[in-house]
């Protein structure tokens, strides 16, 4: 494995213990955006989404599900298009 390959799987790994949340719908969803997501994040978009992760867990949930209504700069608007895809997979998931 390549140096950048090891350090990637070490981000993956911390992101997605990072991603663990009490609100167990954002629990689904962002354990799935990090493990289908994640290698296609940029840079930037890796670390919008770890500054996300400060985000309280109904804040956090609200900004996923009003991505599409809100005008972001282009990197955060990218990451938010993947969350919310990972959230509606979680939607059809349980009808």
């Amino acid at each position: 494995m390549l140096n950048a390959e090891i350090m990637q799987d070490a981000e993956q790994r911390r992101l997605a213990w990072r991603c663990r949340r009490g609100m167990l719908e954002l629990d689904i969803v962002l354990q799935r955006f990090v493990s289908e997501q994640f290698g296609d994040l940029t840079l930037a978009e890796m670390q919008i989404f770890d500054e996300m992760l400060e985000l309280a867990d109904n804040d956090f949930w609200e900004l996923i599900q009003s991505a599409e209504q809100v005008n972001y700069e282009a990197d955060v608007q990218n990451v938010l298009r993947k969350l919310s895809i990972a959230s509606q997979q979680n939607t059809q998931g349980e009808a």
